[in-house]
């Protein structure tokens, strides 16, 4: 992640120092996880995540699927950065949105086209 990749990392050191005298862990996550985390919480969540949050997501699904973290842990995790100061990271993996004439009409032509239920609400 172009954020946490700069130089060398805020407080890397003693972060892993902490980790050992502590019995704690890390994980991390390769570039197609932190592509499928941005997606994910895009898609369930409406949070156009940086590639820093896509770390922290992509590598907490991970300690999950390990058994790391109990899949029914409480857990709390970070997502800060917007996801506009590293869109370059989601280059090829997204497909353009369709392009519509600005009226009702062609909105549910292309609703109803897609296969998605939409209520319009007051």
């Amino acid at each position: 992640a172009k954020s946490l990749a700069i130089g060398n990392p805020a407080d890397g050191f003693y972060s892993a120092r902490v980790m050992r005298d502590t019995g704690g862990w890390g994980e991390d996550a390769t570039d197609p996880e932190i592509v499928a985390a941005i997606k994910l919480l895009a898609e369930t969540e409406g949070v156009f995540a940086e590639t820093a949050g896509g770390v922290t997501l992509g590598a907490t699904i991970k300690l999950i699927e390990s058994g790391r973290i109990p899949r029914d842990e409480s857990i709390v995790i970070s997502i800060t950065g917007n996801g506009l100061k590293t869109q370059e990271a989601l280059k090829g993996s997204l497909t353009d949105p369709p392009v519509i004439n600005a009226s009702l009409g062609d909105f549910d032509t292309l609703v109803k086209e897609s296969g998605t239920e939409f209520t319009a609400k007051d």
